[in-house]
């Protein structure tokens, strides 16, 4: 199915009143377009982007190296604010929001894996899996039982004490995956998640993060050109210079 660049889509009301473009999407950009100022040099890293993702999905954005695939996924991230359009989270513009609001969004609503893993190495697994939880106040018992059902989840049962030194890649992108949705967010942004690990470990987190979605109903999506990762998502997004080239 190919996206036309600025298509206008049907707009709804969601449940807390907000207007979006569709009241099922958990990620809406509409006309999105982010400019970099290099000198007197403007950079388009996106063009125009408009692009709505559903609950439960599990897809994927592509494209070659500058495509604007990233960019895509730190503006969905409220890590970085578009130059025009919109971006709305579970209906709310995050355009409408204050510092304050949106390190909560943040927090609370999105979770990330990113290439490199991000784990604090003076933490064990449990206790990097367990931060947005302890940032948010949770009561021990309940943390404990979320994060080690978790751990539990993605294989690294009777590996919690373990600081992320003494774990291979594969083991710590799994702490970092179980940290992602430890919080219950609305949508995980992996971004090339499979680029540090072999191809058999790439294989075994594609499994979990899979079977995640399936079995607890979470949102993923990646920016990969992984083309493991594109076998298995369920919707592939080709971004080629900042405009959607494909959508299917």
């Amino acid at each position: 199915m190919d996206v036309k660049e600025g298509a206008t889509a049907s707009t709804s009301v969601s449940a807390d009143g907000q207007t979006g473009a569709d009241g099922n999407a958990i990620v809406e950009l509409e006309s999105v377009t982010k400019v970099y100022h290099q000198g007197a040099v403007d950079v388009f890293a996106l063009r125009g982007l408009s692009l709505s993702i559903k609950k439960g999905e599990f897809s994927a954005l592509s494209g070659p190296s500058g495509s604007g695939k990233t960019t895509a996924l730190n503006l969905i991230g409220a890590l970085d604010s578009p130059s025009e359009g919109s971006i709305r989270l579970e209906g709310k513009s995050l355009a409408s929001l204050g510092r304050r609001e949106l390190s909560r969004i943040r927090r609370d609503r999105i979770g990330f894996v990113f290439q490199a893993y991000n784990l604090m190495p003076v933490l064990t697994a449990y206790e990097n899996a367990e931060t947005v939880l302890r940032l948010q106040g949770i009561d021990p018992q309940e943390r404990r039982d979320r994060v080690m059902a978790l751990l539990a989840d993605v294989g690294l049962e009777g590996m919690e004490d373990r600081l992320p030194g003494a774990l291979s890649g594969g083991q710590q992108q799994r702490v970092a995956i179980a940290r992602a949705i430890a919080s219950n967010p609305a949508i995980v942004l992996a971004d090339e998640p499979t680029a540090n690990v072999d191809s058999e470990t790439a294989e075994h987190l594609l499994d979990i993060m899979q079977k995640l979605s399936r079995t607890r109903g979470v949102t993923f999506l990646f920016s990969t050109h992984d083309p493991r990762v594109m076998d298995r998502a369920s919707r592939i997004i080709r971004i080629v210079d900042g405009r959607i080239a494909d959508d299917s």
